[in-house]
This record gives C-alpha cells, structure tokens and sequence, in this order.
C-alpha cells in the first residue's frame, strides 16, 4: 500500500466520521415535542376555558368554531405527548405542530374576528394534521 492511498483512505475515515458527528448534532433531540406539548397543552387549556367561560360572540355561531379550534387543539396536543415514540418523531410532531397553529389558530381568529375572510390557512393545518396521522403507516 503507497503513502497515497494510506493517506486517502485516512481522510475518507475523518470525513465519514465528521459527517455522522454532524448529522447527530443537526438532528432535533425528539424529547423536545414533550416540551413543545406541555406548552400546546396549557394553551389549548386556556384557551378552552375562555372560550367556554368568557367568550361571547354577537354572532353565536362563532362559539361554535371556537369549540371546534379547541377541540381540534387538545386531541392533537395529546397526539403530540406520543411523537418521541414514532418512527418519525420531528415529522410527525412538526406536521402536528403546524397543523395546531394553522387549523385551531385559524379557527379561533375567525371566531374573535367574528369574520370568515381569515379562515384561508384553515385547510392546510387540516392537511398537516391527515399528513402526520399517515406518518405512522410508514
């Protein structure tokens, strides 16, 4: 074997080596979604009983939307407590995430608003949520 190819193989070890360090490093710690969780719930929590308590809309209808905001929200919050146990726990806590704040954040500002013209994110949080529940089929 010639000093080269010594050499070479050498750096090809520190490369594959730095690159698995690297991936390690970039990769979110999926205990996090626990953490991101705790917080959802303790909003879906609040805003469930404001909305249940305090919220008085001219237009009852809006309560109802305000229900379903929460709704939607508390499930999935605790759909979200189970992410580090998936095969996937950043997609699946991602796709959960986005869909809480798009669907159920969408949702309560059309029920603040008391105006459907915010409701235009509400269908891809709705999708995010279908997108994370078919995570677990892989």
């Amino acid at each position: 074997m010639t000093h080269l190819s010594k050499v070479s193989g050498q750096m090809g070890n520190c490369v594959r080596s730095n690159l698995r360090d690297f991936r390690q490093r970039r990769s979110m710690n999926p205990m996090i979604w626990h953490k991101v969780a705790a917080v959802s719930g303790m909003a879906a929590l609040g805003l469930g009983t404001y909305g249940a308590h305090m919220f008085k809309p001219e237009n009852p209808s809006y309560k109802q939307v305000w229900q379903t905001a929460s709704l939607y929200h508390l499930v999935h919050t605790a759909a979200l407590v189970s992410a580090p146990n998936t095969k996937y726990p950043n997609i699946f806590g991602g796709l959960l995430t986005a869909g809480i704040v798009a669907f159920s954040g969408t949702c309560y500002m059309v029920a603040l608003q008391e105006d459907r013209k915010y409701s235009t994110l509400a269908p891809f949080g709705g999708f995010a949520f279908i997108a994370a529940w078919a995570t677990l089929l892989f």
